[in-house]
């Protein structure tokens, strides 16, 4: 079965130096995400992180910590980058992008992910598709975190969940 590849958060409020939840190594990840997306062709899907309208539970804590970020995902904080245009995302406002909406475009299918931030949506996309029965490869030098000790850190931990959770380069992706 062919692979799915999402693409996880590439928004202008992670690739932008001037927003308080800048991914500082965002532009390196970009060609090597262009890269895969031309491969992968129609089994791609974007996700956004895109913030509640009425934060609940220990949501009001993280927004209040982050007010900047309660705005509508129409905000162009909220778009995806303009490198890119989807013809449609999977929006959750959650960490964890594997969404009921994920998993049936995913369906058994393994699943690569890439995007932003490895020690944070990535993460959590991964965790819970693996927890769900779905192999997945984290692209490594597709992926940026918050800084590089937490991105290693985060993909040493990836590593633990061998065999539901690989960790490739884009070239072994795409060998």
């Amino acid at each position: 079965m062919k692979p799915v590849l999402a693409v996880i958060d590439l928004q202008n409020v992670f690739g932008d130096p001037a927003s308080e939840w800048f991914t500082p190594r965002f532009a390196e990840v970009v060609p090597p995400i262009q890269r895969l997306v031309k491969a992968f062709g129609d089994d791609v899907v974007f996700t956004r992180f895109i913030a509640p309208t009425q934060p609940e539970g220990a949501w009001k804590q993280y927004y209040a910590q982050w007010p900047f970020a309660l705005q509508p995902p129409e905000s162009p904080l909220y778009q995806v980058i303009s490198d890119f245009q989807p013809a449609s995302t999977v929006d959750a406002t959650t960490f964890g992008k594997w969404t009921s909406e994920m998993a049936a475009r995913v369906g058994e299918a393994p699943l690569m992910l890439a995007g932003v931030s490895t020690d944070c949506c990535v993460l959590s996309t991964a965790l819970a598709a693996a927890d769900a029965g779905v192999a997945v490869t984290v692209v490594a030098d597709a992926c940026a975190g918050v800084d590089d000790e937490s991105h290693a850190k985060t993909l040493d931990i990836l590593r633990l969940y061998g065999p539901l959770v690989k960790v490739a380069t884009a070239e072994e992706v795409l060998g």
